[in-house]
């Protein structure tokens, strides 16, 4: 197992290199970089001042201040090209970035001025927590209605309740968001939740308990969005593995010998029932942290990585754009990894060296 391990752990290196190479050229490929953006705010805050300048005095004034804009614009361009390293070819800048990454090292922020790996570890505790919760909930629910409707398979409880959650599945995360702010969050109808933000302008001045009641009160409505999609493929998992024990042999023979039914579920069908749900954690954490939880902070406008990293597309800000890439990418690797490994664990009957070769 230790040479499949080294194995895996070595072909991340060339997987990063070649996603980051394949967005880095999207990226530079794409129109309005941030020398752009640098250009459009100069520009706007010269038109502001020109604005000004006719209606106090004259069109001679606000033409000659027009015209040192321009000037000013050009050599304005040259030094934001030094500055942001676009002076070099872009070679040469992916070569520097790779070796900076390697050392975990992610520059500034073009907008910022904020180390990008400071910022990513101030929205990484936000990140955390929803999908630590969203995790929490999807597997309270879906376990206990797994197992039900194992038991009861076929019944009208097991076909209702498959309907259900085959429509959660169905419904994109972000609109049931958009759905959840409509009826609870001041939208059309009731205003029982913030619509904004994991806590309250007066967070800290409350209470323990006030703090705790504060933080579930901001957080139940993007863990309900970012939860709906995942109720379906661990319901049915969880049944379909369960309906898979029930009629195993052993099952059989533990009822022959007149064991109860609670007895054989969970004192044998349980245990073995479990093992494919647990060893599948690591790959339903990246689905939850990683695919759903942007548009969810975008939306309730939560400052997590998602959220950091749609800003950081909107602004053209390439180190906080490649910086959340690499760690994204590094942690699904990770946990991808992480979730062959629990498979070995839970089954020794799992090779993965055998199987590859």
């Amino acid at each position: 197992m230790g040479t499949y391990v080294v194995r895996r752990l070595l072909l991340m290196i060339p997987t990063l290199l070649g996603i980051l190479l394949l967005n880095f050229i999207i990226v530079q490929a794409a129109p309005g970089g941030p020398i752009d953006q640098m250009l459009a705010r100069f520009e706007g805050m010269q038109g502001a001042s020109s604005t000004r300048l006719e209606g106090g005095g004259g069109d001679t004034i606000a033409t000659s201040e027009s015209r040192g804009a321009r000037g000013v614009e050009e050599r304005f361009v040259q030094q934001l090209e030094q500055q942001f390293g676009f002076d070099q070819p872009a070679h040469e800048r992916f070569i520097t970035m790779v070796g900076n990454y390697a050392r975990f090292d992610f520059g500034e922020s073009f907008f910022r001025n904020r180390d990008v790996l400071d910022l990513m570890i101030d929205r990484l505790p936000v990140s955390i927590s929803l999908g630590l919760w969203t995790t929490l909930l999807v597997y309270f629910v879906s376990i206990p209605l797994g197992i039900r409707k194992a038991l009861h398979h076929g019944s009208r409880f097991d076909v209702w309740s498959s309907g259900l959650v085959i429509v959660g599945y169905a419904i994109p995360g972000f609109l049931f968001a958009i759905l959840l702010i409509v009826l609870f969050a001041g939208g059309s109808y009731w205003e029982l939740f913030p619509l904004r933000g994991l806590t309250s302008p007066n967070f800290d001045e409350l209470s323990l308990f006030g703090k705790i009641k504060d933080y579930f009160w901001h957080i139940t409505l993007p863990v309900l969005a970012s939860a709906i999609g995942s109720f379906a493929t661990l319901t049915m998992l969880t049944k379909n593995s369960f309906l898979d024990e029930i009629h195993k042999q052993y099952v059989l023979t533990a009822r022959a010998k007149g064991a109860g039914d609670r007895r054989v579920l969970y004192g044998h069908v349980f245990r073995n029932a479990m093992l494919i749900i647990i060893a599948g954690l690591p790959s339903a954490l990246i689905g939850i942290f990683f695919t759903g939880a942007l548009l969810i902070e975008v939306i309730f406008s939560l400052d997590g990585l998602g959220l950091l990293g749609f800003e950081a597309v909107m602004q053209r800000d390439y180190p906080v754009i490649f910086g959340t890439l690499f760690i994204y990418t590094l942690i699904g690797l990770i946990l991808k990894l992480i979730s062959d490994l629990t498979y070995v664990w839970v089954d020794p009957r799992i090779d993965f060296e055998t199987r590859e070769s």
